[in-house]
């Protein structure tokens, strides 16, 4: 199984479309057998579904995720994990001790927002 991790200076990125890295962990037999990290390749509508399921991806994990992106993964058939906060190393911890729990999303642009959103428009508390 292949998860990919929105990822932000080794964090869970609470915005996944703006996060700069996505981490990619393949695990088979409950064990890591690859791990990387690759550059997010642009935010175009519709695009990052197709391009990470062309990587053999299953699962998206994100702090935050609008609907329309939501509804592009499932239509694509990977799994959308929300509402996740904490460093990559940590998340795949709990995703080998089967104790991951997805929330609702950290991240909601407001309606009609669509692309393009800033992060001021975000309801989340950026950390400084």
């Amino acid at each position: 199984m292949k998860i990919a991790i929105s990822t932000d200076n080794g964090n869970v990125s609470p915005h996944f479309g703006r996060c700069p890295q996505f981490t990619i962990v393949e695990i088979e037999k409950n064990k890591v057998i690859d791990k990387k990290v690759i550059d997010n390749p642009g935010h175009h509508p519709g695009y990052l579904p197709e391009f990470l399921g062309k990587a053999g991806v299953s699962c998206i994990i994100a702090g935050g995720m609008g609907g329309r992106a939501q509804e592009l993964f499932n239509t694509a058939k990977i799994e959308a994990i929300l509402g996740i906060d904490g460093t990559v190393d940590e998340i795949v911890e709990k995703i080998l001790a089967g104790t991951l729990e997805g929330g609702e999303s950290i991240c909601n642009p407001g309606a009609g927002k669509g692309y393009g959103l800033d992060k001021t428009e975000c309801e989340h508390e950026e950390e400084e």
